[in-house]
């Protein structure tokens, strides 16, 4: 292949309509959050991802688990986990089986500003996708992501 094969010029494109999506997606997601809730997209994330853990068997997730979970390297989910411990959102304790591992759980506050904060998340991802959907270039995009079933 060489740099100008429209096989390889098409998939750059479709490569840049999906970043300019998520771009978009998350820009309008970060200024609801911020504007109502005094959450950023990756702090909210992080306490959507944690608050699903549970105590039995691989309840609680590993930093790495976390860190893949919510698309940041483990260096900033560790500094994003301190970030909204100081704000009493999150705890973290020593792991009873290992003393080396590290649990960290979303605090009853962190909990009741997740769920304040989930309807706008969800009604600024859904304005976000319908904006997208105005422009032919992201409309098909906005179509697979309106047809995805992932599970719970």
């Amino acid at each position: 292949m060489t740099a100008t094969d429209p096989a390889l010029t098409a998939l750059a494109q479709g490569w840049c309509a999906l970043s300019l999506l998520h771009g978009r997606i998350e820009a309008h997601i970060e200024r609801a959050l911020q504007a109502r809730h005094d959450l950023s997209v990756r702090e909210y994330s992080l306490l959507d991802v944690l608050s699903r853990q549970h105590d039995g068997d691989g309840g609680h997730l590993q930093m790495k688990q976390v860190a893949d979970a919510v698309v940041l390297s483990q260096s900033a989910t560790t500094r994003l986990v301190t970030r909204l411990e100081d704000r009493g959102l999150l705890t973290r304790y020593l792991c009873p089986t290992d003393r080396r591992g590290i649990y960290t759980n979303v605090t009853a506050e962190g909990l009741a500003l997740l769920e304040e904060a989930r309807p706008t998340n969800d009604s600024a991802l859904r304005e976000a996708l319908d904006e997208a959907a105005q422009n032919p270039e992201l409309e098909p995009l906005v179509k697979v992501v309106e047809s995805l079933k992932v599970p719970a």
